[in-house]
């Protein structure tokens, strides 16, 4: 993809719908005037008056305990430099959203136009009624060590500035853990750290305070190693400064145990590299390119581990292990400040669960076997939901242990309850699926490729490494929308079925042998060739791809027929069966049958549940089912009662190891308390159903429509269940993200085909 095609992406990304990556909600009715009248004049008042009487009220009566500022002056922005408040406003509002979706923290972003520290500390320090912490953020060092150490000093709630301590928090976990596996003391270790910034500065020190010598420390700047003997040298850099008789990094590379960089692209060469101690630790975590191309660091030495910044390769030091977990913990027990015990608990915890069973959750995601403590595996994945359950505890207690707690935790099996609650599985469960998708992309046809929406969602899921596109359709046309859109294709197969006539002459063949005897001539399967839903189709079944992804022009029926024809249904499977993901704020749940069968049997429902029930697995979540209908086991009597009353019983009879239960109201389904307290031999009892079976198409098409419309809902599908190949159906007139998400769930479809 170009740099203008993907610059103008990431500006639509910003600009279009609602500018901008963020907004404030309401977390409480507004309906009505009598909820007005509480959330203002004149009900406000008494909360008012209650924190008057004691201001740590303040803490029950509004957001402030959830609420983080993320603040910046602009002039250390990414790579940038100083680029000005303004500009590095993105950059604020990027990091609330991750403070967000990976910890439930709120976030104000706020830009000071201010680079005097004085003038930055007085004003920050006055924001202290307002926020629960503060993130300070692309500050240009030294000052931003005097401007945190002033704040800390004089605020009394949470203080980091996370381009210093994030880096140093995930990297001096990952250290550990390589230090153990290449069999090294970490009192012992030689380190070389290539950058004398802010994330350099802090990352040495944290190292120190976990038992690195200073002594066996050699810190490079832009002008070299750092030494005693400099002239003018500054304090910061004062405090790593060698007394050793060296002055280059190939100097200080010789017989060095660890390489720490944090500087820029390929300063590290494979002959210092080569110099290094037996069993080296290269953490090159300068972006986008690190201090060392990955693929020759390994090249070079194969008793290297190796980390760097990037997603790519194995071990990414990536802040967001971090920051969010370390707040979130820092918030609940009401913590002062954000000391060195907090930070020192966070790195001993990431250490540490990156030597547990990795959840099957992530394993999927990164398309392994068995991801497991080793030398391409020291520290967790970002989507290791884990982390908010390990981190945000470590950090709350050692706040407590510290004696800065003003809110301590009782019950620690209960706080990590309500940490798993916090947050809904929707992004994280697309984030995981797009992750398995990326390590093992898989062939897509577009059948419908002459249009604009199709071919830009081909575009993303080609630059975002998740599928390999092939395009069906009037070559001219279609190279004509790339070139009015811009779209960047190169490379990407573009067939036109009426100029492959030996494909079409093999495809159909094949369909006439099929369907003969059910009315199609040789004649008829050539002409039915022509149209991209048949060869499309038949690309897949011949192994010219691996999935088909069609429907944004027409209608379902006429996209599904001509899939069932060619490819047909899985062995054992009776009927088809279309079923959506819905994201919602509390988690994801499945909808089945929305698309398919109008009117189901009882066979069909049991049939439906059963497809239902497998596909639900492939997410790596355990199905949870209920068959809905007006009645409440027994309550009415009808059609949709009797039909779900039945499919049950034959479920629960056949498929003892299904969880299933009905028939049910979709309030009683959803909600554990109203279930358990009128119907307590439900099998569903425990928890909420997570997968919901509809009575009628009528009634899951509704509901799925209602619940995108009314309650923001993301819906991903329809999702074809029971094909023996992977073939999927878009909604007619779908966004171009829901085109992508489509085409994902149509990679790990095929994925899991592939592999049985």
């Amino acid at each position: 993809m170009s740099k203008t095609s993907r610059k103008q992406d990431a500006l639509d990304y910003h600009s279009q719908g609602r500018p901008g990556k963020i907004e404030v909600i309401p977390t409480k009715p507004t309906n009505s005037q009598g909820d007005l009248t509480l959330a203002y004049s004149p009900g406000v008042a008494e909360p008012c008056l209650k924190i008057a009487e004691n201001v740590e009220d303040v803490y029950k009566y509004t957001a402030k305990g959830n609420l983080v500022a993320v603040i910046s002056n602009g002039t250390a922005v990414l790579g940038l430099g100083d680029i000005g408040p303004e500009a590095g406003k993105p950059v604020m509002e990027g990091k609330g959203l991750l403070f967000k979706i990976f910890a439930d923290i709120d976030v104000f972003d706020l830009e000071l136009d201010v680079k005097n520290v004085d003038d930055f500390v007085k004003i920050v320090k006055a924001l202290e009624p307002t926020f629960g912490g503060i993130n300070l953020e692309d500050i240009k060092a030294p000052e931003c060590f005097e401007i945190e150490r002033r704040l800390k000093a004089e605020m009394k709630i949470p203080v980091m500035h996370d381009d210093q301590h994030g880096t140093a928090i995930i990297s001096a976990a990952a250290l550990i853990n390589a230090c153990e596996l290449q069999e090294k003391k970490i009192e012992e270790i030689t380190i070389v750290i290539n950058g004398a910034g802010a994330a350099a500065i802090s990352c040495t020190r944290l190292y120190v305070s976990l038992g690195a010598r200073l002594e066996n420390i050699v810190m490079l700047d832009r002008s070299g190693v750092i030494r005693a003997d400099r002239d003018n040298l500054e304090g910061t850099k004062a405090e790593f400064a060698t007394k050793r008789n060296i002055s280059t990094l190939e100097d200080a590379m010789i017989n060095a145990d660890v390489f720490i960089g944090l500087s820029s692209a390929d300063v590290l060469s494979a002959e210092a590299l080569k110099t290094m101690a037996p069993n080296p630790i290269v953490f090159a975590m300068a972006n986008p390119n690190p201090e060392i191309a990955y693929e020759l660091a390994v090249a070079t030495r194969d008793d290297i581990i190796m980390a760097t910044g990037r997603s790519d390769y194995p071990n990414q030091v990536n802040n967001v292990l971090g920051f969010p977990y370390i707040f979130r913990g820092a918030l609940d027990v009401r913590s002062t400040s954000i000391n060195e015990e907090m930070k020192v608990a966070a790195v001993k915890a990431i250490a540490a669960l990156a030597k547990e069973n990795v959840p099957e959750a992530v394993n999927l995601a990164y398309n392994a076997k068995n991801l497991k403590y080793g030398k391409d595996y020291i520290i967790p994945k970002p989507i290791d939901t884990r982390l908010i359950i390990t981190v945000a505890p470590a950090v709350a207690k050692a706040a407590m242990d510290s004696g800065i707690a003003r809110h301590p935790i009782t019950n620690w099996e209960q706080y990590r309850e309500e940490l798993k609650l916090r947050l809904g599985m929707d992004d994280a469960l697309m984030r995981s699926i797009t992750n398995k998708a990326q390590s093992a992309p898989k062939r897509v046809v577009f059948a419908e490729a002459d249009n604009y929406k199709i071919l830009k969602a081909a575009q993303i899921v080609k630059d975002d490494g998740i599928a390999i596109p092939i395009l069906l359709g009037n070559k001219a046309i279609i190279n004509q929308i790339i070139e009015e859109n811009e779209l960047e294709l190169d490379g990407v197969a573009i067939i036109d079925p009426l100029e492959e006539a030996e494909m079409t002459e093999k495809f159909a063949q094949y369909l006439y042998q099929k369907r003969q005897r059910r009315g199609v001539t040789l004649y008829e399967a050539k002409k039915l060739m022509r149209d991209r839903n048949y060869f499309g189709a038949s690309m897949v079944q011949f192994g010219h791809a691996d999935a088909l992804i069609s429907g944004l022009t027409k209608n379902y029926a006429s996209t599904v027929k001509p899939s069932l024809q060619v490819i047909g249904t899985e062995e054992g499977v009776n009927r088809v069966a279309g079923m959506y993901l819905m994201l919602t704020k509390k988690g994801p749940v499945f909808f089945a049958d929305t698309t398919i069968n109008i009117n189901p049997t009882v066979d069909e429902l049991v049939d439906i549940t059963v497809l239902v029930n497998k596909s639900v697995k492939q997410f790596n979540i355990k199905p949870r089912i209920a068959i809905l209908s007006y009645s409440n086991y027994g309550s009415n009597e009808g059609e949709v009662p009797h039909k779900t009353r039945e499919a049950v019983r034959i479920l629960h009879q056949k498929h003892p190891k299904i969880m299933v239960d009905g028939e049910m109201q979709a309030n009683f389904a959803l909600n554990k308390s109203l279930l358990n307290d009128n119907f307590p031999f439900s099998k569903l009892k425990s928890a909420p159903a997570n997968t919901l079976v509809f009575p009628t198409l009528e009634a899951g098409n509704i509901a799925y429509k209602l619940l995108q419309e009314l309650g923001g809902a993301e819906a991903v599908g329809p999702i074809l269940l029971g094909m023996n190949k992977p073939v999927h159906v878009v909604q007619l007139g779908s966004s171009v993200r829901e085109i992508v998400n489509m085409v994902t769930i149509a990679v790990v479809d095929a994925q899991a085909k592939e592999n049985g």
